[in-house]
């Protein structure tokens, strides 16, 4: 797969162009403890275009995600007692889901068992495609088959930790066969896998893979995984397919950590580093 060649793919903007044109990316996530999460994604999606971008979060955690982003829309829900996203919220989420184009779930919405539970159940429910990470991906551990209801799609964004809980193969193992086992998760469960570390590798239920070489040992910090998350939700909410966004994603966002690496060294870049680069990067993309 020629990076050239996805890149060609990206929709270019007509000067009379407005906001709608450019997708509303839906990001359900964070958590008491884990507000950082949530605003890495939603600030990477609206850094990679997207048009509109609504955080979804517990209504405990409304104020801090309001305060901390401007220029991205923060709705509260129904929460738990760890002001994670409830059972309760699934219903208004479903209805919101309706007028976005693309949903991000998963960081820092905690492993929160009520919680987790609201996860599988969306995954199934919401007319949109999503992009899964983090504890969102810890969700569906015990449940894969679940990933096959999605019904306009689903990309997984693991760590070698988490697809080892998924599919329950050691991570040595995994780490051995990234290619193999990424394509034969792709093909089984109908989704495109963006198995991530050195040389992100992403694979296609069709066969088809990518293995990415931009991004570097910097990249090993907090926080970095839920920018790509919000790149890629970004990306197919402006119209790309599922598996060319999630080449566009780790490429580019390896590429914003090569940038920041060249400022920062490798001990001290950190997510907001990749946040900082992306308007560079994307450069590329008109």
């Amino acid at each position: 797969m020629n990076i050239k060649d996805v890149i060609s793919k990206f929709p270019k903007r007509n000067a009379d162009s407005h906001k709608g044109d450019f997708g509303h990316v839906l990001v359900i996530a964070g958590s008491q403890g884990y507000t950082g999460a949530a605003y890495l994604t939603a600030q990477a999606a609206i850094l990679s275009g997207s048009g509109l971008v609504t955080l979804a979060v517990g209504k405990g955690i409304y104020d801090v995600m309001a305060s901390k982003l401007t220029e991205v829309m923060v709705r509260p829900f129904f929460e738990t007692r760890d002001s994670s996203l409830s059972l309760l919220a699934e219903k208004e989420l479903v209805g919101f889901s309706e007028k976005t184009s693309s949903i991000a779930i998963g960081p820092g919405i905690s492993q929160n068992k009520e919680t987790q539970n609201l996860v599988r159940n969306l995954i199934t429910r919401l007319d949109k495609p999503i992009v899964l990470d983090a504890d969102g991906i810890n969700a569906a551990a015990g449940h894969p088959e679940i990933l096959r209801s999605a019904r306009r799609g689903i990309v997984l964004t693991p760590h070698p930790g988490e697809l080892s809980r998924l599919i329950g193969k050691d991570v040595d193992e995994i780490q051995k066969n990234r290619t193999d086992i990424a394509l034969k998760f792709a093909n089984e469960y109908n989704t495109v896998l963006v198995l991530k570390g050195h040389n992100t590798v992403v694979a296609d239920p069709k066969g088809e893979l990518y293995i990415n070489e931009t991004g570097n040992a910097g990249l090993a910090t907090g926080g970095t995984g839920d920018v790509l998350t919000g790149m890629i939700a970004s990306f197919i909410g402006q119209g790309v397919d599922n598996f060319s966004a999630s080449i566009l994603g780790v490429y580019f966002h390896g590429l914003a950590g090569d940038l920041a690496l060249k400022e920062k060294g490798a001990l001290s870049l950190i997510a907001t580093d990749l946040l900082n680069k992306l308007p560079e990067v994307l450069k590329a993309l008109g």
